[in-house]
């Protein structure tokens, strides 16, 4: 069938690579169905930022919104993937090579393979600029193949202070390797999570079409 959802989210797995200093996935079976004599019930522990995953503006910001408090909206609705590949340093200039009509969310299709077992050791940089620039063109979300949208070492985090001020949202470890450039519709809702500064999500897109109508 033409046009359906495609999944781009990784993988929620026991041998998923995770941050470091962080709290690793596992799932695990606390009831089986033979002892319960009706169902198997089983159990998550994980970081909120453990595969894809939005942040929410405290968890780089005291003061910033939490997950509960963020519109949904912004993670529903059209988007345009664009491939950066070729690049290492995303910048200002880099991203002057597209068109962003009609779209508020933007997701890059980095360098970096989808391997959701590997941490890596590098990744592409974001130039913080870029945030002044999305802003002008009217993007609310930007979503990246990557754990993160600053250097992996980065402690002041400058791409995602750049992209608060400028009132557009994260959205990171996507899996892209198989999807094309173009324009899609986005759906990545993150967990009701109370008081919570980030959040896992289900992230899913679809081709837009020509007949497609906002």
């Amino acid at each position: 069938m033409t046009n359906e959802w495609i999944d781009v989210s990784q993988p929620l797995t026991n041998d998923m690579a995770h941050w470091p200093e962080d709290t690793p996935f596992s799932y695990s079976l606390t009831i089986a169905k033979q002892d319960s004599g009706s169902v198997n019930i089983g159990q998550i522990t994980t970081s909120v930022h453990t595969g894809t995953h939005i942040d929410a503006p405290f968890h780089f910001d005291n003061d910033g919104k939490r997950i509960d408090e963020l519109d949904v909206n912004l993670y529903v609705g059209e988007a345009i993937v664009l491939d950066v590949g070729n690049v290492q340093e995303i910048t200002v200039e880099t991203l002057g090579n597209f068109s962003f009509d009609g779209v508020t969310r933007v997701l890059l299709k980095t360098s970096l393979p989808n391997d959701h077992t590997r941490f890596p050791e590098q990744i592409p940089n974001l130039d913080p600029r870029i945030a002044d620039f999305l802003a002008e063109k009217g993007i609310k979300l930007i979503g990246v193949d990557m754990p993160s949208v600053d250097a992996l070492d980065s402690k002041e985090l400058p791409t995602h202070h750049a992209l608060y001020t400028n009132g557009i949202h994260i959205l990171e470890n996507l899996m892209l390797d198989n999807v094309e450039q173009g324009n899609y519709e986005l759906i990545a809702l993150p967990l009701a999570i109370k008081g919570a500064d980030g959040s896992p999500v289900r992230a899913v897109l679809r081709k837009k079409t020509e007949t497609d109508h906002n």
